[in-house]
C-alpha cells in the first residue's frame, strides 16, 4: 500500500520533489523507493523531464489499477476512525484543469467553508480528474470537453455544465499579420505551424478535424502550453487557447472567425441520492432565455449514460444553439436542472456554513459548490474584452444570468429584445 500511495502521489503532482514533501519523505528516499518499484515491476514507470514526472504507459496500466486500490483503504480508514470515534478533519478536494477561474473558485469556497481543509489538483487530463471523482480520490471536478472528442465519463459520475458551447481562441505572435485583426480566420493560419499538447484530451484530434474540415493541412508539432508562450511570441508556432487567457509579453489572444473550435465546460461529481431517483420534467421545457430552471424543467430521460445535472447557465450554447444540441458529447446522457436559487447571487459571497456544509461523512452541496465556480467564472469571462465582446454578441445564458438586461442596455451592450 505504502508503494501505492507513492506512485499516486508523483502522479498527482507530477514532480518527485512535491510528491515526496506529501508523503512526508525525502526526495532522494522516494527516488529509492520508485526505483525500487520499478526493478520489481520491470519497467519504468514515470519519464523525468524538465517540466517534472509524467507516467509512460505501463506507469498509466499501473495507476488506472493502483487508483482505486489506495481509494478504497482511504475510505475504510476513515469508516474505521468515525467508529471509533476519531473522525477525521472535514476536507473539501477539487481538482480542474488549468483555468483562471480556479483562483476565485477557491477563494469562494475558503469563504464559504471557513473551518474546512479545502484542496486543489490541477492536471491537464480532464479524463484522469473525472477517474480520480470516480475513485473518490476527488469530490468534484471543473473541466473542459472538445467538441467532437468527448470524454469517457466513468459511471456513477454526474455533470452540471457550466458553458455548453465555448470558443477556443488562437495565441499568435504580436507581429504576426493576423495579429492586426480583431478576428482572425483559420485560412490567415494556413501556413503556420500549430502547437497543441498531447495531454490535453481530445485536443489535438479536435484541432485537426476543425484544420481538415477547413481544407488546411499546417504542420501540428506537440508541447507543452506551460512553455508554449516563448515560442508564440517568436512567432514559431500558434496555439489554441481558452478566451479568458490573459495575453503575455509578444503574443496575442484573438478570436478565431466563425466558432470553429469549441468546448463544454462542466463540473463532475459523484451521482447523488437526489439525482440517482431521477428528478426529471417533461421533455423540452426548458427555462426562461436559455436558462436552466429548478429541479425537473430538463429533459425526459430514457438515454443510455452518466447522469448530467444542468446548471442554471450554460443549458444554452449561442444563439440558434437549443440546449446542448451539437455539443461535444452531448447526445445520450439523461439529463436533470437544478433551480438557480440554490446558489449564492452572483457577486455575492454566501455566508459562512451556508448549505449542507462539509462535513466528515457528510452530503456535500454541489450546488453550492457550482454556484461558486459559476461567479467566478463570469468574473474572469468579463474580464477578458475580447470574451466579453462574444458573450454579448452571441446572447450567451452565462451573461444573461449575470449581468441582467437592465445592466447591459445602460452600457450599450444588450443585443436586440427577444422578439423583436
Amino acid at each position: 500500500m505504502r508503494h501505492l500511495r507513492a506512485l499516486c502521489a508523483i502522479a498527482d503532482t507530477g514532480s518527485l520533489r512535491k510528491a515526496a514533501r506529501q508523503l512526508g519523505m525525502t526526495q532522494p528516499s522516494l527516488t529509492t523507493q520508485l526505483r525500487r518499484i520499478e526493478n520489481t515491476i520491470g519497467g519504468r514507470l514515470f519519464s523525468r523531464e524538465v517540466t517534472g514526472s509524467r507516467p509512460t504507459p505501463l506507469g498509466r496500466s499501473v495507476l488506472c489499477r493502483a487508483r482505486p486500490i489506495v481509494a478504497e483503504m482511504n475510505a475504510l480508514l476513515n469508516e474505521v476512525r468515525q467508529e471509533a470515534g476519531q473522525t477525521a478533519d472535514a476536507r473539501l478536494r477539487i481538482g480542474s484543469t488549468g483555468s483562471r477561474a480556479v483562483v476565485g473558485w477557491l477563494r469562494r469556497l475558503r469563504a464559504r467553508y471557513p473551518d474546512t481543509d479545502t484542496t486543489i489538483h490541477i492536471d491537464v487530463s480532464a479524463n484522469a480528474l473525472l477517474q480520480m471523482v470516480a475513485a473518490n480520490q476527488l469530490d468534484v471536478a471543473f473541466v473542459h470537453e472538445v467538441e467532437g472528442a468527448p470524454l469517457r465519463v466513468p459511471e456513477g459520475v454526474e455533470r452540471r455544465v457550466l458553458v455548453a458551447r465555448e470558443p477556443q481562441f488562437v495565441a499568435l505572435a504580436e507581429t504576426h499579420p493576423a495579429a492586426a485583426r480583431s478576428v482572425v480566420r483559420l485560412a490567415d493560419l494556413a501556413a503556420d505551424q500549430w502547437m497543441v499538447d498531447p495531454s490535453v484530451d481530445g485536443e489535438g484530434p479536435g484541432l485537426r478535424r476543425v484544420l481538415a474540415a477547413a481544407g488546411l493541412n499546417p504542420r501540428v508539432v506537440y508541447g507543452d502550453y506551460l512553455t508554449a508562450a516563448d515560442l508564440v511570441a517568436s512567432g514559431e508556432v500558434v496555439t489554441p487557447c481558452q478566451p479568458t487567457a490573459r495575453s503575455r509579453q509578444g503574443v496575442a489572444v484573438r478570436p478565431l472567425y466563425g466558432d470553429p473550435l469549441m468546448v463544454r465546460l462542466f463540473l463532475a461529481s459523484r451521482v447523488t441520492p437526489a439525482t440517482r431517483t431521477g428528478v426529471v420534467g417533461p421533455a423540452g421545457a426548458a427555462g426562461p432565455a436559455g436558462l436552466a430552471g429548478s429541479a425537473g424543467s430538463a429533459g425526459a430521460a430514457g438515454s443510455a449514460g452518466p447522469a448530467e445535472v444542468a446548471g442554471s447557465v450554460g443549458s444554452g450554447g449561442p444563439a440558434g444553439v437549443a440546449g446542448h444540441a451539437g455539443s461535444a458529447g452531448a447526445a445520450g446522457p439523461a439529463e436533470f436542472a437544478r433551480s438557480t436559487g440554490s446558489a449564492a447571487p452572483a457577486g455575492h459571497t454566501a455566508p459562512a456554513g451556508a448549505g449542507l456544509g462539509v462535513v466528515p461523512g457528510g452530503p456535500l452541496d454541489v450546488d453550492a459548490l457550482f454556484g461558486d465556480l459559476e461567479d467566478a467564472y463570469f468574473e474572469i469571462a468579463w474580464a477578458s474584452a475580447a470574451y466579453r465582446q462574444w458573450l454579448v454578441r452571441n446572447e450567451s445564458p452565462l451573461l444573461r444570468f449575470h449581468a441582467g438586461r437592465d445592466a447591459l442596455e445602460a452600457i450599450g451592450l444588450a443585443g436586440p429584445a427577444e422578439g423583436s
